[in-house]
């Protein structure tokens, strides 16, 4: 299974950009606390549903799944791992939030059942 849901900052503006297949990616970075600090996650939405208005600092819940990709940028071989989102909300809009986390809660399920 993989699931991930992500509670943290904003930390730098979101970049959107139109990829050759007509698709459209938004790129964020969102920090989230850990036990020994913080983290900062790299996040690609894809053709997301509405606008995207938010500023470095806004607080965001994101589920998705976490992906590695490779890539060739200067004749070698890169990988970034990153999340796919398939929900990015404010944490202000908790009904909105509940609703995505239930979507993604129900989606699990214990190994053999």
């Amino acid at each position: 299974m993989n699931v991930v849901v992500l509670q943290g900052v904003l930390s730098s503006a979101p970049v959107c950009r139109q990829l050759a297949s007509g698709a459209v990616v938004v790129s964020l970075e969102l920090t989230t606390p850990t036990e020994s600090g913080q983290a900062s996650v790299p996040i690609a939405w894809f053709d997301p549903p509405t606008e995207v208005t938010w500023a470095p600092g806004d607080e965001l819940v994101v589920v998705g799944t976490v992906r590695r990709r490779f890539f060739r940028s200067g004749g070698i071989t890169q990988s970034r791992t990153e999340v796919v989102a398939t929900a990015v909300l404010p944490i202000a809009k908790r009904r909105l939030v509940r609703a995505a986390l239930a979507r993604a809660g129900s989606s699990l399920q214990p190994a053999g059942v």
